[in-house]
């Protein structure tokens, strides 16, 4: 009796186990290294936000009005530098 417990024990651990497995099967781990993500383009806002995270970084001792000073400056700073934005399709 204790032997057909265990082995249907057995059989359900590994039929649960293929369960779980099976559809992770089709699950890739490794990318294609030619595709990269599009980047995003650079808008005012992005601008912003990649902008306060470098002053909150490196400048982090200012107070906030020459923060935002500086951080003005290097918004109009990038948006000069960046490519004209394509039109929408």
């Amino acid at each position: 009796m204790t032997f057909c417990i265990n082995r249907t024990r057995q059989w359900v651990s590994v039929f649960l186990l293929l369960a779980a497995a099976a559809p992770l099967g089709g699950c890739e781990t490794t990318g294609d290294p030619a595709a990269k993500p599009v980047a995003e383009p650079m808008t005012r806002t992005r601008a912003a936000r990649d902008c306060w995270m470098e002053t909150e970084k490196g400048r982090g001792d200012l107070s906030l009005d020459k923060r935002a000073d500086v951080v003005n400056k290097c918004i109009e700073q990038k948006m000069k530098e960046a490519p004209p934005a394509a039109p929408p399709a």
